[in-house]
């Protein structure tokens, strides 16, 4: 299965918070956001330059967007591009929308994750 996928511009940070805090506002701004609350924690994923001091987050992700939107019915969509990368010892964090799939990976890893991808034939911009 080949997919296309294209790089997102910036910085994007994944920040813990606890699962009894409000979504915090600046976590609602910008282009891309994802708000996630468990029983363990509330999850963010934004823009690095949004997060305030002091709040724990891992800094510094790089952001691969898959082109869809993809059937419910297909099987294999995000494995076909989280394999590869596996395989070339690139860390993900992964996020999945009702029409496609985002993967973050390191951005020093970035062309790492990219040579891999196309290597496995997939097409990325």
């Amino acid at each position: 299965m080949s997919l296309s996928l294209s790089t997102i511009p910036g910085e994007y940070a994944v920040c813990r918070l606890d699962p009894h805090t409000a979504p915090p506002a600046w976590a609602f701004a910008g282009e891309l956001w994802s708000v996630t609350r468990t029983p363990d924690e509330l999850s963010v994923v934004c823009a690095a330059g949004q997060v305030p001091a002091g709040v724990q987050a891992a800094k510094g992700w790089a952001l691969l967007k898959l082109h869809g939107p993809f059937d419910f019915g297909l099987t294999g969509i995000l494995a076909s591009v989280l394999n590869p990368l596996r395989d070339a010892g690139v860390g993900i964090f992964a996020l999945s929308t009702y029409d496609t799939d985002y993967v973050l990976v390191a951005q020093e890893q970035l062309d790492k994750a990219v040579a891999a991808l196309r290597d496995a034939g997939h097409h990325v911009d």
